[in-house]
């Protein structure tokens, strides 16, 4: 989930359940714990290791075990600023309490990605994804950030419609906007459809203002309503889940595939727009498909390249090795380019079927002629930069895997 949600979370819960009976600090607290595990991108970040984003993020940070400890210690360090500025702040134990929540949060909606996160670490390094959100999920987003605005504009009776329409501006420009993107990365999504949100919108926004009753309620209420509208949308997401998962089975069974893995994985823009994934052992089926049409889903299969001694070379790296523990959909391409022979690993449980070049998260190995490695990483586009190393000698012991090792 990405980091904006993260904290707009964090406030929905935080004014909902802390901020009227414990003020700002336990606000604030919250928020901060609900984005805090992505700290975790600056160690990836110093690391400076290609691979770092599988080796070190959605890890130590993003874990239950871990959790308390963090929660305890950002309570302490935040009790600690405020009697140095002289703010009241609730007891530590409530301060850790709200920081506990936020974490939480954090790692759940993390879990219900396709990404996954390593929940129980180090206990466990096995990632956790229940498959149920796309990254990014803008109604996701949008209900959990609404409420918070209707309470914000009626908060203050004579500034509340002035505040009503640039609100709705703003989530008109940024529904456009969305649809734009959508459309340039190939999603489909009508424009219809986004007009339609835009009235929702409009009547959530002025609604409340009819004979003033949205004054009338409180902030708290506002937020705890808007939680139990994110907890149903929740539920509807894995009902939906639950569908395209069962539609993916069918095919498998009825087409008697030898299944290694199979999942079912969120599409956007909307929670009904599902992709089927089945990891076969010779290759990989994909589909795309949306749950308001009856028809079964159409499969296409991409063949993995046959055995050959570059494939069993690369396998024999431990980078290779991490990240084949990483992928869960994976593809293996073997072919030559030039003089130099080329293994191209894709992971594809980020991508729509549809191809338009490298796939999220394609990792590429390069040898010569010879069989020595040249360069390896991440390709272009691969984790939206480039991350190829070359390898600055040929005869570097990782470049001389001589023994004919099978890929998995």
């Amino acid at each position: 989930m990405d980091p904006v949600t993260h904290g707009i979370t964090g406030a929905l819960l935080g004014k909902g359940y802390f901020h009227e009976r414990y003020g700002r600090v336990a606000t604030f607290s919250v928020v901060l714990g609900a984005v805090f595990p992505d700290i975790d991108v600056f160690w990836e970040a110093a690391s400076r290791d290609p691979l770092g984003i599988v080796k070190y993020h959605r890890a130590i940070t993003h874990s239950f075990v871990a959790l308390p400890f963090f929660a305890m210690l950002l309570a302490w360090l935040t009790r600690w600023v405020c009697r140095r500025r002289g703010i009241e702040a609730p007891s530590w134990g409530i301060l850790s309490l709200c920081y506990g929540i936020g974490i939480a949060s954090h790692i759940v909606l993390d879990g219900m990605t396709s990404f996954g996160t390593r929940m129980w670490y180090p206990i466990s390094r096995e990632r956790v994804a229940w498959d149920m959100l796309f990254i990014i999920d803008f109604a996701f987003t949008s209900i959990l950030l609404v409420p918070q605005m209707i309470a914000w504009i009626y908060s203050v009776p004579e500034k509340s419609r002035r505040r009503s329409v640039w609100v709705w501006i703003c989530f008109l420009i940024a529904a456009v906007l969305f649809w734009l993107a959508a459309q340039g990365a190939g999603y489909p999504f009508r424009f219809s459809v986004d007009v339609a949100v835009v009235a929702v919108f409009a009547v959530l926004f002025f609604g409340p203002a009819v004979r003033g009753w949205g004054r009338r309620i409180s902030r708290t209420a506002w937020c705890q309503a808007g939680t139990y509208v994110m907890v149903a949308y929740l539920i509807a997401c894995g009902v939906a889940h639950h569908i395209a998962f069962e539609r993916t089975e069918t095919f498998a069974e009825q087409n008697h595939i030898t299944v290694q893995r199979i999942g079912a994985l969120p599409v956007p823009p909307s929670w009904l727009d599902w992709g089927g994934a089945i990891r076969a052992p010779n290759g990989l089926y994909e589909s795309e498909f949306d749950l308001r049409q009856a028809g079964p889903p159409v499969f296409r299969f991409t063949p993995d390249s046959p055995p050959d001694p570059y494939i069993s070379r690369a396998f024999q790296l431990p980078d290779v090795q991490l990240y084949w523990q990483f992928a869960r959909f994976p593809s293996i391409m073997s072919f030559p380019e030039g003089e130099d022979h080329v293994v191209e690993l894709g992971e594809n449980r980020f991508t729509d079927t549809r191809p338009r070049g490298p796939q999220p998260f394609t990792y590429r190995i390069v040898f010569d002629a010879a069989g020595n490695l040249i360069s390896k990483g991440w390709l272009t586009r691969g984790v939206l930069r480039q991350h190829m190393q070359r390898v600055p000698h040929p005869g570097n012991p990782e470049s001389q895997g001589q023994s004919q090792l099978r890929a998995p």
